[in-house]
């Protein structure tokens, strides 16, 4: 909010916030998706089978129960002493008899705000450092679809939380070469998106050195393994296309196999070589798609088949083959506006479990 003649921008006030907070209303199902990302955060698969078998009372005290006893194992040791001195005071407040028992509940309460502000307080701060973690992220991702004769192609990125470990990208490697390259970090968070950072600076440096995919596979990997940590590995798939040719030449290494879309249905390419960073030495096979006017391949990430709605059913494979036949006729940016559309409405109010990235390439 600015000051009129001053320039200068002032702090809204509480009563202007909880107003513009009643006007854009969905309160309910804003509490609602709010409270299923908690029991999801708190909750366990092995405690989800524990619940289902119980009633719904039972269930409902031990779900209470399990996720205040997450929320206080996860506060800091003095922060988990002044939570829990401060529900004591609340609760024992009515069953003291003494002349300063009627102060207990204020400084109990006191207490749960304290601490509340200082949870507060962190949020605050790693809210700031994630959101410039995700613009640093998005500035490093394309912010257009490039532009190949011949060919209409649409990428697509889109993180569950702040930042996440998907990758895609495309390199101009001369002027009858172009690569796009969709990669899938293992992990989430902030760990996944500084290792996609640097899969994406190795492979941006080394690509334009070898005419053979093959052995820029196994180039990556080598770099990607020494320079990484422990455990930690990344799914690839590397396209390369040119103006002048129909075909798709790429390597898989532990992806999601492409499928390929054509007028007879769908194909699924061959299964790939192992993923990256899993082991010192490993070759790479290239794959070669010939592709007929109005073929596509379409590449994607476990987060399109592995998205889950609010009762926890998966989009799955099946859900994605019945709808790709009908997608065909549509360009590339068609395929993928559609295809993200439908996941969104499936998903509808639950939280997203991981990161989407789709890479669209249709043959004109």
């Amino acid at each position: 909010m600015t000051t009129p003649g001053t320039g200068q921008t002032r702090d809204p006030t509480l009563r202007a916030a909880l107003r513009e907070d009643l006007r854009q209303g969905g309160f309910w199902q804003n509490l609602r998706k709010e409270w299923v990302e908690l029991r999801e955060f708190s909750i366990d698969e092995g405690k989800r089978t524990t619940l289902a078998a119980m009633g719904p009372v039972k269930r409902g005290f031990y779900v209470s129960w399990w996720i205040l006893k997450q929320m206080i194992l996860r506060l800091t040791p003095v922060r988990r002493l002044l939570l829990v001195a401060g529900l004591v005071l609340l609760l024992i407040s009515d069953s003291v008899r003494t002349d300063s028992a009627h102060a207990q509940p204020y400084i109990g309460a006191a207490l749960l705000l304290f601490v509340l502000l200082l949870e507060l307080k962190d949020r605050l701060l790693a809210t700031d450092e994630l959101e410039s973690g995700r613009t640093v992220q998005r500035a490093l991702m394309p912010d257009q679809n490039p532009q190949v004769p011949g060919w209409s192609l649409w990428l697509y990125s889109r993180s569950a939380n702040e930042v996440g470990g998907d990758l895609v990208d495309y390199l101009t490697l001369g002027p009858s070469r172009l690569a796009v390259v969709l990669a899938d970090v293992s992990g989430k968070g902030l760990k996944a998106a500084l290792l996609m950072a640097k899969l994406q600076t190795i492979i941006r440096t080394l690509a334009p050195d070898f005419p053979s995919i093959a052995r820029l596979g196994a180039k990556i990997n080598e770099v990607f393994r020494r320079d990484g940590l422990p455990n930690v590995f990344a799914s690839m798939i590397y396209v390369e296309l040119s103006p002048d040719s129909q075909d798709l030449r790429f390597i898989n290494a532990g992806h999601l196999p492409p499928l390929i879309l054509r007028g007879d249905g769908i194909h699924e390419t061959p299964k790939g070589d192992p993923a990256l960073g899993l082991m010192n030495i490993t070759t790479y096979t290239e794959q070669t798609v010939a592709c007929d006017h109005g073929d596509v391949l379409l590449g994607y990430s476990d987060g399109l088949t592995e998205a889950r709605n609010i009762q926890g059913e998966f989009f799955g494979n099946e859900r994605l083959l019945a709808l790709l036949p009908s997608l065909r006729a549509l360009s590339a940016p068609g395929i993928g506006t559609r295809l993200t559309e439908e996941l969104d409405r499936f998903v509808g109010e639950a939280h997203r479990h991981d990161d989407l990235t789709l890479i669209v390439l249709k043959r004109l």
